[in-house]
């Protein structure tokens, strides 16, 4: 029984739900996932806020991008409108020192996020120069929202827009993810793994974005009426805490699946990376063979049993220590 169950460990070890499962409580995936929605409202939302009322043909603002990327019907829509001033109001209220400083909270934003994609990949931490490639990734996240969210005006209505939209979107998110990851990274990760945790993360927001309509939708319109604007700011925020969820664990998923395509293909030499992952299933297979080892086996019926030889009599008292014999002296009787 104690085989069998140190079997099982040592499978699930080296199986890729077991990995997944391992890495992201190694990673603190769910905290680091509450980490990027607190600073992605605190830090970069008043950011796109500004961006978004600087459109000049869009009215409803920021407002609209939060709508259409939870999906919400009318009604939660309107409770989340409510939350934000008017774009006009915005930009009147927006000064240049305000605006930078925006830019610089912004980037603690992606500091974060870079954080993150390096406890992924086991990486050092990038030097205090490369502080560039996140203010450029930065630009390219709020440029990629912006034509995700703007594409809902411009293609809106017909089957065949709606296709094109969501053949855009979907194209510009996998490589916008596959780019962002290499590049905050420095291209210290490979592309084919980088390639595949983008297309898992892209994955994951379509999912994401099926349980926002069935779930957090009706939830938001409820909340609004229990709790007032607290509850409604309570559901935005639950739905970033799935969006960082979702883009740390698709890139999660994307190493791990490329160490098993490497493990069932023509191998590369694994990295370091991998060293934690190879000691473990290592020490559960160990853990196997010495409990299988220790196991004393049972006689076979009709195998005989070899007689256990008694041991040899003798006058020692029972207690009394063992003493080596002493050499005699010379003329002792």
């Amino acid at each position: 029984m104690a085989g069998a169950v140190a079997r099982l460990r040592a499978a699930w070890r080296r199986s890729l739900p077991g990995r997944v499962w391992r890495q992201g409580a190694e990673m603190e995936l769910m905290h680091r996932s509450m980490g990027f929605a607190a600073l992605g409202l605190v830090t970069l939302v008043p950011l796109l806020i500004v961006v978004a009322a600087a459109v000049p043909y869009q009215r409803a603002g920021f407002a609209q991008w939060i709508v259409d990327g939870m999906g919400l019907s009318a009604q939660p829509a309107a409770t989340v409108r409510r939350l934000f001033a008017a774009p006009g109001k915005v930009l009147s209220t927006t000064s240049a020192l305000s605006l930078a400083a925006l830019a610089v909270f912004g980037l603690s934003f992606a500091a974060s996020v870079a954080t993150g994609y390096e406890r992924i990949w086991d990486l050092p931490a990038s030097p205090w120069h490369a502080a560039w490639r996140r203010a450029v990734w930065l630009a390219a996240l709020t440029g990629y929202l912006f034509v995700v969210a703007e594409s809902g005006s411009v293609l809106d209505g017909g089957a065949l827009r709606s296709a094109l939209r969501i053949t855009l979107t979907l194209a510009c998110g996998v490589l916008f993810f596959w780019w962002g990851q290499r590049f905050l990274l420095g291209n210290r990760v490979p592309a084919r793994p980088a390639l595949t945790g983008a297309l898992c993360t892209m994955a994951g927001l379509v999912g994401l974005r099926v349980f926002s309509v069935l779930v957090l939708s009706p939830l938001t319109l409820t909340n609004a009426v229990t709790y007032g604007p607290v509850g409604t700011v309570l559901m935005v925020q639950s739905w970033l805490i799935g969006v960082g969820f979702v883009i740390f664990g698709g890139a999660l998923l994307g190493r791990q699946l490329h160490r098993r395509t490497r493990a069932d293909g023509a191998p590369a030499a694994p990295g370091p990376q991998d060293a934690d992952t190879d000691a473990d299933t290592r020490a559960a297979d160990a853990d196997a063979r010495t409990e299988s080892a220790a196991r004393v086996p049972e006689p076979r019926s009709g195998q005989p049993v070899e007689p256990v030889e008694p041991a040899a009599p003798t006058d020692r008292p029972v207690g009394a220590s063992v003493e080596p014999d002493r050499p005699k002296p010379p003329g002792a009787s």
